[in-house]
């Protein structure tokens, strides 16, 4: 193949990656910003100078060829690539501007990183921040976004995982709550209690509590269920009830003596949505100035309750 009509194959290239990635022309096209049906021209296109089918194509999937699986790990080279070029270019600059994208779960990102955002748009004016409220686990490999925050007992493989803290959970309540209703002294005792809980699973309303080699277990009952962790706390400001509630929304309220903690001697521990607070990106050589900017933000000006007291930041490298 002459050097001309290599490159213009460059952009189908990367396109198939995309494809392959995404799973289908539909969401490889949203991610391009374009639409199906030039997707799918795009890849009839490249079959056809290629000289080998890529991929198997049914009403509701894509498959790989052998072909197809060989011609993908070339252009994934190609796209790492392409981006390390550009990330060359941006760390030679040294300068912080375009955008960043930023993708967390939704009561996280909205308590924790939208407070934040202001102060680095000030300090980076050419910077522009777009935040992303998700509470999939997105990944930065796959999904359009340069750095997603991730609560998990570990980092996944294949991606740098720069720890900024945990996220921890209390059990709190108004003290007109407590004071109408007393204050429990054990986990057990939370029975006789309007208990507010998520709902999105059947066993959300089972509160395990944990204190030295005890354990408790405990199906707690009320009268107001909500899957929106600052509707609980607002909730239980208003003396609805006990709220189970992640300490980055029940902080402001603690700190003002608005909420206490009930239990405080015990570790509650949900089902999900807890644990160490992973930022991961990329295993780039380079780094834009851009994002590298953001993590160094983001570590020096997380929370002091996110940031486990100085807890020390770490690298996970796997591959």
């Amino acid at each position: 193949m002459i050097p001309g009509e290599l490159l213009a194959l460059l952009p189908d290239l990367a396109t198939f990656a995309r494809v392959v990635e995404a799973g289908n022309f539909s969401a490889a096209a949203r991610l391009l910003g374009t639409t199906p049906s030039t997707v799918s021209r795009q890849m009839q296109r490249l079959e056809r100078a290629l000289g080998t089918r890529l991929l198997e194509r049914s009403t509701r999937s894509l498959r790989l060829t052998e072909s197809g699986t060989q011609v993908y790990r070339h252009c994934q080279h190609m796209v790492e690539a392409a981006c390390d070029a550009i990330d060359v270019a941006g760390h030679l600059s040294e300068k912080v501007h375009g955008r960043i994208s930023l993708g967390a779960p939704i009561s996280y990102a909205k308590s924790v990183l939208h407070p934040l955002m202001g102060g680095f748009l000030h300090a980076h004016p050419q910077a522009s921040v777009q935040l992303l409220f998700d509470d999939r686990e997105l990944d930065p490999v796959r999904d359009p976004v340069d750095l997603a925050l991730r609560m998990t007992p570990a980092p996944p493989p294949g991606l740098v995982a720069r720890r900024l803290g945990t996220v921890r959970w209390m059990a709190c309540a108004s003290f007109a709550y407590l004071r109408k209703h007393g204050v429990p002294d054990h986990p057990q005792a939370l029975r006789q209690h309007d208990c507010l809980y998520l709902g999105d699973h059947a066993d959300d309303n089972r509160w395990v509590f944990r204190r030295d080699e005890e354990t408790h277990t405990v199906q707690v009952q009320g009268r107001y269920i909500v899957n929106d962790a600052q509707s609980r706390c607002d909730a239980a400001l208003a003396g609805w009830g006990i709220a189970s509630l992640p300490e980055f929304v029940a902080a402001d309220a603690l700190r003002e003596g608005e909420l206490a903690q009930v239990l405080p001697d015990w570790s509650f521990e949900p089902r999900a949505y807890s644990g160490p607070v992973w930022l991961l990106y990329p295993q780039n050589r380079f780094l834009p100035p851009k994002v590298r900017a953001m993590i160094d933000w983001l570590t020096a000006n997380m929370p002091a309750m996110a940031n486990d007291s100085g807890i020390q930041m770490q690298e996970n490298e796997g591959s």
